[in-house]
């Protein structure tokens, strides 16, 4: 293979990295993406003799490095805030991210009842994170939502929900979650944060806390 050609490929991947990153609503992964692309770019304007794109690149290298140890170095402030099932934010919150829940789980639809568990998942004061849920008052939870805000979806809340506030479940005599996946997005979601597949329905995830 010719020397050009495979100065080209790598230019070509490094536009193809930074244009995917721009994409990203994740903050923490488009970091990411964005950084292995201006290094990609940097690389490329060093074998084509290029200084200022390599030192361009270089730079934005340097920038996401920063802010990517500031994310994650820095300690954020979690706190589970209930709210009412028939709260007027509630309801402009879930009207707002309609189209995006709808991708996750198609089949949620929100019908308030008086049992109804809802809670905001606050990070840093801001409503990152919901979760819906209606208790059968033999201590398992069934989620009827479990949503996360497009620029929070780092994980970060639902370790906070799964791992850390587990007392706030635990205090709502909940010794049990159940969710049902309705989509593949929403079963790689909830398998990664720890539930596993039912034996008895194919669609229902469960996680003992």
């Amino acid at each position: 293979m010719e020397t050009t050609l495979v100065y080209e490929i790598i230019g070509y991947v490094a536009s193809v990295l930074i244009a995917v990153s721009l994409m990203m609503s994740a903050i923490v992964r488009l970091r990411i993406i964005n950084l292995i692309g201006a290094a990609t770019f940097c690389i490329y304007g060093i074998l084509i003799g290029a200084v200022p794109v390599a030192a361009m690149n270089g730079f934005i290298v340097l920038i996401n490095i920063y802010y990517l140890a500031k994310m994650l170095g820095d300690r954020e402030y979690f706190r589970m805030l209930r709210v009412s099932p028939d709260g007027e934010y509630l309801r402009a919150f879930l009207d707002f991210y309609r189209e995006d829940i709808q991708r996750f789980q198609p089949d949620f639809d929100f019908q308030p009842g008086d049992r109804d568990i809802c809670a905001f998942i606050l990070r840093d004061m801001v409503p990152g994170g919901l979760i819906i849920g209606t208790p059968d008052g033999k201590g398992v939870l069934e989620i009827r939502l479990d949503f996360v805000i497009p620029q929070f979806r780092d994980f970060k809340i639902s370790r906070f929900l799964f791992d850390e506030e587990r007392e706030f479940l635990q205090g709502q005599d909940i010794r049990k979650l159940v969710a049902h996946a309705g989509a593949k997005t929403h079963r790689t979601y909830l398998e990664r944060v720890g539930f596993r597949k039912s034996a008895a329905q194919d669609d229902r995830y469960e996680m003992d806390i």
